[in-house]
């Protein structure tokens, strides 16, 4: 799909979708609980499609209805297919709980998922008796046999090996520690696993860069839940908030949570936009940008967006420690600098992050979305600095983390025109 978006004057009010990351996290942890749980998520994603996928090939029974998901337990299938789509999350959460279920499962995906890093994990959990067939590449099987113990891993790959390893440890009999090695990466994303198994009456005690799991433990279902709303993907909508003169306001977004993507209000007010916040919404007003310097490793996903804000903010502006994007969907430094030379930006990859100068406008033009959904909305929003027309091609991306996108920014102002590649 083509979309041509024109976004001249942008203001308004939306209410933030669910927390992807945080729906993973409590469908995992109710497919393995006692009882039948109810979430509610009132969203569309392709990944947490995945997911209840996934799950229900392992053995759980999944539906959705009016924006509530039923979830019945797993009752383990001795030999089962998981297609993970292109969800990372869901492929490096379920490896590890799919060896401590036992039975034979195979995990395969498609877009770059396939050759995504997962030697890391596999060789992780191998050290401790699993049984996994895997050379690199997908598909990947799991037959079992993982035992309680000591598992090392660095912390400077992925957060999710961390986080699958949190789902799956409670269920043995013994007593399991996570030891990582080196800085941690994307810290929030393991603190968020640690939430949402508490809350199905799990105990962890992470201390510096150990988590100690008592085994032989289960998630007791709390009934029914609710999937808070998604700071990641409201740092589009606040990002627009800057270029607007009246302003965006999101709302459903809580103050307090523990969803690493929250600093986009404090990057945000770096900036130089207005920046105004409750207990559950923000608004967002255009103000003087200037340029900053920004650690990524907690916010790796923020990124592609905070990059569009940089671009039309005087001086430079430089993004470090985020090499880990070259692993994502795309090899994301270099899409999003592609990106944003074919919208008429200055901007340079580095080793492990982007260099952006700012200029007072963008020309518009032509970006390929590289099948990545951050990038394909990233150089949606852009277009509300752009002189021209803004084309992205292999638009529909988006739908792997936010179904309605186009529809929530026509209701900001946009005009999108889509049309379908014969």
């Amino acid at each position: 799909m083509i979309a041509e978006i024109s976004c001249k004057e942008a203001f308004g009010e939306v209410t933030v979708i669910p927390s992807k990351s945080a729906a993973h996290r409590l469908l995992i942890s109710a497919a393995l609980a006692d009882a039948p749980t109810e979430i509610a998520c009132d969203a569309s994603s392709k990944d947490i499609a995945a997911t209840v996928r996934c799950l229900n090939a392992l053995g759980a029974e999944i539906c959705e209805r009016d924006g509530v998901y039923f979830v019945t337990p797993i009752k383990k299938k001795e030999k089962a297919e998981a297609f993970c789509g292109e969800s990372g999350s869901t492929l490096r959460f379920l490896v590890p709980v799919a060896a401590v279920l036992g039975g034979e499962v195979t995990f395969d995906g498609e877009g770059r998922l396939p050759t995504r890093p997962m030697q890391v994990l596999v060789e992780c959990m191998e050290e401790n008796g699993a049984e996994i067939e895997y050379d690199g590449i997908l598909p990947l099987t799991t037959r079992g046999g993982m035992k309680s113990g000591i598992y090392k891993i660095p912390g400077n790959v992925s957060s999710q090996f961390i986080s699958g390893l949190i789902f799956a440890l409670p269920l043995l009999s013994g007593d399991s520690i996570i030891e990582i090695s080196g800085k941690i990466e994307s810290l929030p994303y393991i603190e968020m696993t640690l939430d949402s198994v508490k809350k199905f009456g799990i105990k962890a005690e992470f201390s510096e860069n150990t988590i100690k799991i008592p085994g032989g433990q289960k998630y007791i279902s709390p009934g029914r839940l609710t999937v808070e709303g998604d700071w990641s993907n409201a740092a589009f909508w606040l990002c627009l908030g800057a270029f607007s003169e009246k302003g965006i306001t999101c709302h459903g977004i809580r103050k307090s949570s523990i969803q690493g993507d929250r600093e986009i209000v404090d990057i945000l007010k770096r900036f130089g936009a207005e920046v105004s916040q409750s207990d559950e919404s923000v608004t967002v007003r255009k103000g003087k940008l200037s340029g900053i310097s920004i650690d990524a490793a907690a916010i790796p996903d923020l990124v592609p967006i905070i990059t569009v804000i940089a671009s039309v903010s005087e001086g430079e502006t430089i993004i470090y420690n985020a090499e880990r994007l070259r692993i994502k969907e795309s090899d994301r430094i270099e899409s999003t600098v592609a990106m944003l030379k074919k919208l008429g930006a200055e901007s340079f990859s580095t080793e492990d992050g982007i260099r952006v100068i700012g200029k007072e406008k963008l020309s518009g033009g032509e970006v390929e979305s590289f099948n990545d959904h951050r990038i394909a909305m990233s150089a949606a929003i852009s277009a509300a600095v752009c002189d021209g027309v803004v084309r992205i091609t292999s638009a529909e991306a988006v739908s792997k983390s936010y179904g309605d996108f186009f529809e929530r920014y026509i209701s900001l102002g946009a005009i999108v025109n889509k049309r379908e590649v014969q």
